[in-house]
């Protein structure tokens, strides 16, 4: 019985899956963001585009955006947002997100394979640009084979090197380094890999 109920339900999430993929495919052509190839969606990633901006997806990507689609829990859908006529968010293919926000008012840059642990922000901005405090935009990159772990923050200005671990909870205000395993607020590097 316990076999069959599995069964059941493996069967629901692939139907799920692909209502999920028909939906976000088109609300992203609707949106003027490229998507590529064989995505995988399960809830509905939110797009939001400003005209003149581009949103690129690599192929294979992966995107939870429902609350049950990670068993970590995930607050928010995945959000993929410009914040200006000049934005880019350029993501590679092979990668994977959680209730990831990602906002570009500059350029933020993910290579292939960057894994982003449930509820993570990566942004190029302080999101309030009309006033006097914020400072200036500047752009992220973040290399092939970084791991976000769950509610990191990547702030403006930062690039993360490849293969680099980011721990559960960290403030990423300054530069990561290659091969390398960093955590805290701020966040600092702890450990060589390799």
């Amino acid at each position: 019985m316990e076999v069959l109920i599995y069964d059941i339900y493996r069967a629901f999430m692939k139907i799920r899956i692909a209502y999920y993929k028909i939906v976000n495919f088109f609300l992203a052509k609707v949106h003027f963001v490229k998507v590529g190839k064989h995505c995988k969606f399960d809830g509905r990633t939110i797009w939001r585009k400003l005209p003149g901006s581009k949103i690129i997806i690599g192929d294979k990507c992966i995107f939870n955006s429902s609350h049950a689609s990670n068993r970590i829990g995930v607050y928010t859908p995945c959000m993929f947002s410009t914040l200006s006529t000049e934005g880019v968010i350029e993501v590679g293919r092979n990668c994977g997100f959680s209730g990831t926000v990602v906002a570009g008012a500059v350029h933020v840059k993910l290579g292939n394979n960057v894994r982003c642990g449930a509820n993570t922000l990566i942004t190029d901005s302080d999101w309030h640009c009309d006033d006097y405090r914020a400072g200036v935009n500047a752009g992220v990159v973040i290399d092939d084979n970084v791991w976000l772990g769950y509610g990191v923050k990547v702030l403006k200005g930062v690039h993360i090197g490849e293969n680099s671990l980011i721990g559960a909870g960290s403030i990423v205000t300054k530069d990561v380094p290659a091969n390398v395993v960093a955590a805290g607020n701020p966040c600092k590097v702890i450990k060589i890999i390799g």
